[in-house]
């Protein structure tokens, strides 16, 4: 096996000059990669190769110019981020209202196994689960502001409370294994067949994840496809021997996802704030194009018309 050794910020320069990438400022480049990480932002590299098989730069590429792209899917990444957490807590806020609507608000009443799926094969799910939620519940029962107020005060801890402190992972799971008419009932309230609705879900919460612990997001692909929707088709994505050529399992596809659960007010103000960051980068590319970047994301270059997309043209 071989081994990475330590590199010094002199030597981590080198590396660049030699596969012909131009530093005008060392100062500043040595500044950067002590702050951001030599790893991280090698790891934008890619896109201004001469191929995948030459691994030197374009010429005349500058490092400010990876270091634009590196900014970009952070900023991006922020915006991702901050709209999945709204995801996030409309998820929780409809599935506790529906299930203690149903099976009431006290956990002895809500946490019981026959409240969800009855398939032979998945009550082991079931009952692991279960564990998981009412460990939380002992876990953040003391520790928590919200949870502390009510086991202080009432002796329980109703689901809308505990759902703050349970993980996305975690409500993704419990809405997997819910009885099919309460999972019906969930995913009618955003419009989005049943079946297409679970699937989204871990979709959604290993993207939150990825987006809080900083990994590469714009070229990130996800091992599963989204099933075609009508905005593949509203927006005329091209097709291949294997289907659409975007929005299946690339980053366009958890946009896909986002639009059908965000309000339509939500997703203009996302779309608009993501527009600016990849017009910044734009302005900043010099040796690549910014299609080379959209292509790689999954975005067709009419992407932004999906925000202008109303939901009587989806129902129609």
């Amino acid at each position: 096996m071989i081994e990475k050794n330590f590199k010094t910020l002199d030597e981590q320069i080198e590396i660049f000059k030699n596969k012909g990438l131009i530093i005008d400022d060392e100062k500043y480049t040595k500044e950067i990669l002590l702050r951001e990480n030599y790893f991280f932002i090698n790891g934008y590299r890619h896109l201004f190769f001469k191929s995948a098989q030459e691994k030197q730069f374009i010429k005349g590429t500058r490092f400010e110019e990876i270091y634009s792209l590196f900014l970009f899917d952070r900023s991006f990444r922020n915006v991702i981020f901050k709209y999945l957490l709204v995801i996030e807590n409309n998820l929780k806020s409809i599935t506790s209202y529906q299930l203690s609507k149903k099976y009431g608000y006290r956990e002895k009443d809500y946490l019981k196994a026959k409240n969800f799926t009855q398939i032979p094969d998945k009550q082991r799910q079931v009952n692991d689960l279960l564990k998981k939620m009412k460990r939380q519940i002992r876990v953040n029962g003391s520790q928590h502001t919200a949870t502390l107020h009510y086991a202080s005060n009432y002796g329980y801890i109703p689901l809308w409370i505990l759902v703050k402190v349970l993980s996305f992972g975690i409500v993704s799971e419990m809405i997997s294994i819910l009885k099919m008419e309460d999972q019906k009932d969930i995913s009618n309230i955003y419009g989005i067949d049943t079946d297409e609705f679970i699937d989204y879900l871990p979709l959604l919460a290993n993207y939150r994840n990825l987006c809080a612990h900083e990994d590469i997001l714009y070229e990130n692909r996800t091992q599963k496809t989204i099933d075609d929707t009508i905005y593949h088709k509203l927006l005329s994505i091209p097709r291949d021997d294997n289907g659409y050529k975007y929005g299946k399992n690339d980053l366009f596809a958890l946009i896909i996802i986002m639009k059908q659960m965000l309000s339509q007010t939500e997703f203009k103000d996302m779309t608009f704030e993501l527009e600016n960051i990849v017009q910044t980068l734009n302005y900043n590319l010099t040796t690549i194009k910014i299609e080379k970047v959209l292509n790689r994301m999954g975005f067709p270059m009419n992407w932004t018309d999906l925000a202008k997309i109303e939901r009587k043209q989806v129902d129609e």
